[in-house]
């Protein structure tokens, strides 16, 4: 019989530790919310880019959910070259 192991969450269940966790979930959403203003803006990828600052690559890898490619620290500066400041929040475990 296979004992069913089950989670709170996908990141949980792909991640070593509760900080893995955390951390994967914050640069995913980070990550939707910077393609989400991409599609918001219709923009080409190429254009994304100049934008955002970073290489057209960086642009496909991103709106490709490739979220071990990114740091925090890369996504925030993303963020703040759209012109938007990244807000944290704790929460209770």
């Amino acid at each position: 019989m296979t004992k069913t192991e089950t989670f709170s969450s996908v990141w949980d269940a792909i991640a070593d530790t509760p900080e893995q966790a955390a951390n994967l979930q914050a640069r995913a959403e980070l990550m939707r919310q910077i393609a989400a203003i991409i599609k918001a803006n219709d923009w080409k990828q190429t254009d994304a880019a100049t934008h955002c600052g970073v290489t057209q690559p960086r642009i496909n890898d991103l709106l490709r959910g490739r979220v071990s490619r990114f740091s925090l620290d890369a996504l925030v500066n993303i963020a703040t070259a759209l012109g938007r400041r990244v807000h944290v929040r704790l929460e209770a475990a």
